[in-house]
């Protein structure tokens, strides 16, 4: 495995391979106000939840890489300490792209991407009508991390306010994961999409303890067919089936399409027969 020290890169090489190892990211679609209510819009993948109770999201508008400026959203928050994100998906994600563009100050992001400006309920900063989601918070605190290029602010969030588009609720009324169609920052100009063709659901041993890796069958942990995902599900079983195990590779692969439908009792009924 390569070691890297940060030291020994530059900020533009240390940023590159950090945004691309940290993937995805979540977007974080910012509407500010300066103190003249002059608007602004601009999209921020350092961005993401941090508590729900108090309800806490932080984004970072980092200081620019190639000429440590900072940005206007930066600007505006320290100003007017309020903010609404925006959340982004699928439909919207070329809009966001070009409202990214470093305009001068005064231009209004919302013309220019062709996202729509609407007033919120307790705040100053525009709702952007087309984002699925839109939180209104106020700023709580803004945390420089550093003085030169690269360096992130903390814009620490408290969410006051939701609003939902009613179409991405399912008939419960809850958002529904599929309808949502989110994207995410990878590193370059990579995105990527969370439709219902590249999602999938883990069950999480929140309840039960699953027995662990430590406990299957030597046949089946060393087996040549199962992946790390493959033992996994086997490991996150609350108890060891009765049985005797064979070290037949037919016998594991046929287990294993189980597992890959996410049927772990079918897959260990084979295996322990």
């Amino acid at each position: 495995m390569k070691a890297i020290s940060p030291k020994d890169l530059n900020n533009l090489q240390l940023q590159t391979l950090l945004q691309t190892a940290i993937a995805p990211r979540p977007i974080a679609l910012a509407s500010t106000v300066d103190k003249n209510g002059m608007v602004n819009l601009s999209p921020f993948s350092f961005f993401n939840l941090f508590s729900s109770n108090p309800p806490i999201v932080i984004f970072s508008p980092a200081r620019r890489v190639r000429d440590n400026t900072t940005k206007h959203t930066l600007q505006n928050v320290l100003e007017v300490p309020e903010v609404v994100i925006g959340i982004v998906n699928y439909k919207i994600v070329q809009q966001i792209s070009l409202a990214s563009t470093e305009y001068e100050k005064g231009v209004n992001e919302f013309v220019k991407s062709g996202l729509t400006m609407k007033d919120a309920d307790l705040i100053q900063p525009k709702l952007i009508e087309e984002c699925p989601v839109n939180l209104e918070c106020r700023v709580m605190e803004v945390k420089h991390l550093g003085t030169e290029g690269g360096a992130g602010n903390l814009v620490i969030c408290e969410i006051i306010k939701i609003h939902v588009r009613e179409e991405y609720l399912n008939t419960e009324g809850n958002l529904d994961q599929k309808k949502l169609d989110l994207v995410a920052r990878l590193g370059g100009n990579w995105y990527s999409r969370n439709n219902e063709d590249n999602l999938f659901e883990v069950p999480k041993p929140l309840v039960t303890k699953g027995i662990g890796f430590d406990l299957l069958p030597d046949k089946i942990k060393y087996s040549k067919v199962f992946t790390g995902n493959d033992l996994g599900m086997l490991a996150n079983t609350e108890e060891l089936p009765v049985g005797i195990f064979s070290s037949d590779e037919k016998i594991h692969s046929e287990a294993q399409k189980f597992l890959l439908q996410n049927k772990i009792e079918e897959a260990w009924k084979i295996l322990a027969s």
